[in-house]
């Protein structure tokens, strides 16, 4: 099947189509990205400027990653009722607004609504279109792997690159220029989705849960909320995780009712039939979690510690950027020659090992080289197993089922980037010293080898194998998932 993003015709043509498809895909996942990551290193800038603390920081960044997390299911929801493209483009213009009114914050207050709260809401909305049209519009499995491999090559980019070009950024001018920068980005993005096209028309008849949506918005911020306030209040955390457990509970059993009266609700309970596609979720969730956590942990340590400014802590971070890059880019050629499995099982063992490199070696040496070998082992793991579990979890289900799976799967995965941030957060105001970093990174490792664990329990066969490329390639994606 030829992929309805490169039309038959001169390969030159097919590939101008691919770019033009993907240039504005891409280029939204990596500024998501960037703003989960760059304010990391702007710490001491913004405490500074904005009279607030490492902590108030840490909570506006939780907050960010966890309003995309609460509001993702819903927004990719949302896509089959108002269409793929005009979701991704009321996502563009919300995130610009919440951009711009972060570089005019004069408090920890505004920042938090303009970056925590508006450009979450723009990023749950604008990013499930990129992987639903992304699915649709490349079918062949090594196409649809490349693509992916871009994207995610941007989005990791972001992630690992944000410290690096926000340190830059804030250096050169301030903090608050990172923000201007966004917004500027944002404006290109949204020139290059003129030509853009959305391959399934939009129903406006298609119902909306909204009881489904605020129980698991609900749900999930207790949960990450309850993590946060570990270091202060034991007895405020356990309310607050048993709270979430519950309300989630209460929204699996709601879904189940919608389901058994026949109506349609937020999200299908089918999705949780896929073995595959469950792992693929626990590995997604895994990844972007040791991502963040780790992002947050060596830049607050390097700032508050080692006494680093922006830019010495954005260099430092090129290390795990061009590990990152360099694995993300060569997402095709391994899709042709290993099997999914095989390469998020790599790609945990090197990103643990990474982070055990990065412990003893900063443990042992007061100079900055000693965090480039641990950080270049952890951007390569990381780049590694990003592309195929993407491809696992959305090439489970069929195109009618494309709107729910990415919204889950992007919940799924900025849960694990509040989680990450969080969690390291949390063990890192406890007391940021040797100790405390050393605990930090210890417990992501550790985090990591559940991630190894659910890898090796994916099948040995099936979607995402060099077997099934063949296959692939006659039959579009593969249906399933219950």
């Amino acid at each position: 099947m030829t992929d309805r993003a490169a039309p038959t015709g001169p390969a030159g043509t097919a590939s101008t189509a691919a770019r033009r498809v993907l240039a504005p895909l891409a280029l939204a996942q990596f500024i998501c990205s960037f703003a989960g990551s760059n304010m990391n290193v702007m710490i001491n800038d913004i405490s500074d400027d904005l009279d607030t603390t490492v902590q108030g920081v840490q909570v506006a960044i939780t907050i960010f990653l966890l309003v995309m997390a609460a509001l993702m299911i819903p927004g990719g929801k949302l896509t089959d009722r108002y269409g793929r493209k005009r979701c991704f483009l009321v996502g563009l213009a919300v995130y610009a607004v919440g951009a711009v009114l972060s570089a005019a914050s004069p408090g920890l207050g505004v920042l938090i609504l303009g970056n925590s709260i508006l450009e979450g809401i723009g990023t749950a909305l604008l990013i499930p279109p990129v992987y639903i049209l992304t699915t649709l519009l490349f079918t062949e499995l090594t196409s649809r792997a490349k693509a992916f491999g871009i994207i995610m090559a941007l989005g990791g980019i972001g992630a690992a690159a944000g410290p690096l070009i926000g340190g830059l950024i804030t250096t050169a001018l301030s903090w608050r220029a990172a923000f201007v920068f966004q917004a500027l980005v944002i404006v290109v993005i949204i020139l290059l989705s003129r030509r853009l096209t959305d391959p399934l028309p939009a129903d406006p008849t298609r119902p909306f849960d909204v009881v489904g949506a605020v129980l698991s918005a609900v749900g999930l911020v207790l949960v990450v909320t309850g993590i946060l306030a570990a270091d202060n209040n034991l007895w405020l955390m356990a309310g607050l995780l048993v709270g979430g457990v519950l309300v989630l509970a209460w929204f699996f059993r709601w879904v189940r009712g919608e389901e058994r009266s026949g109506r349609e609700p937020l999200l299908s309970t089918g999705l949780f039939r896929s073995r595959t596609s469950n792992l693929g979720l626990i590995t997604q969730n895994t990844q972007w979690l040791m991502l963040m956590g780790t992002s947050f942990t060596v830049a607050a340590y390097l700032q508050v510690v080692r006494g680093y400014d922006a830019i010495e802590t954005g260099v430092i971070f090129t290390a795990s950027t061009l590990g990152l890059l360099a694995a993300s880019l060569s997402a095709e050629r391994l899709a042709r020659r290993f099997p999914q499995r095989t390469l998020i099982m790599a790609g945990f063992v090197l990103t643990t090992l990474g982070t055990g490199v990065l412990i003893g070696l900063v443990a042992g040496s007061p100079g900055a080289w000693a965090f480039a070998p641990g950080l270049l082992l952890i951007g390569v793991g990381l780049g590694v197993m990003l592309t195929p579990s993407v491809n696992v979890v959305q090439s489970s289900f069929p195109e009618e089922q494309q709107g729910e799976i990415s919204g889950l799967s992007r919940s799924v995965s900025n849960l694990g980037s509040s989680l990450g941030t969080a969690i390291a957060g949390t063990i890192l105001v406890s007391g940021l010293t040797e100790h405390a970093y050393a605990a930090a990174m210890s417990t992501l490792a550790l985090i990591g080898l559940g991630g190894l664990v659910a890898a090796l329990m994916l099948p040995r066969t099936g979607a995402g194998t060099p077997a099934d490329t063949e296959a692939g390639a006659r039959t579009g994606p593969p249906g399933g998932g219950g």
